[in-house]
């Protein structure tokens, strides 16, 4: 991938990020779920696909960046609930 394209990608993640930061509607929900007495941990992923625009018209096949903003914890609870909705967790090595 060009540099150019990766320092793009960046600050497109970046910016996501910024959003959601300033969001004064999910710090609102946030805030509530912590006043019940629960710790939040929000992980968001994007993925974004991209084609490179050719003169004569045809296109690549599109790419895919994953965007990830962090790490989560799974309880025991929450590992069962994924399972029962055949979601495989990746194990961290």
């Amino acid at each position: 991938m060009e540099d150019r394209l990766k320092s793009l990608m960046h600050d497109l993640g970046n910016a996501i990020n910024d959003s959601l930061s300033d969001s004064d509607r999910i710090a609102e929900a946030i805030g509530e779920i912590k006043q019940a007495g629960f710790d939040v941990f929000l992980v968001l992923e994007a993925t974004i696909g991209f084609n490179k625009r050719e003169e004569e018209g045809s296109a690549d096949e599109a790419e895919e960046t994953h965007i990830s903003a962090g790490k989560i914890r799974f309880t025991s609870q929450d590992q069962r609930f994924l399972k029962a909705l055949k979601i495989a967790v990746e194990e961290e090595k």
